[in-house]
């Protein structure tokens, strides 16, 4: 008698390979290290076009994944 072992594995995200420049989007928003983004400023970035905006509504993404658990 055996066993199947093919039970799928819930695949999971790595977020530190997503993350290439850490800290990138603080330096280009102006904030110091150690202080978080106001959310308004984030939203504001958010809607810019290019690296910046595309950083920011990851960012936003980021944010929203803690808050499931």
């Amino acid at each position: 008698m055996t066993v199947k072992k093919d039970k799928k594995k819930k695949k999971r995200l790595d977020i530190k390979k997503a993350i290439k420049k850490p800290g990138s989007l603080k330096k280009s928003l102006g904030i110091k290290k150690g202080k978080k983004i106001p959310v308004k400023t984030l939203n504001k970035a958010a809607k810019a076009p290019g690296k910046m905006g595309q950083r920011a509504r990851f960012a936003k993404t980021l944010r929203g994944l803690g808050r499931g658990r």
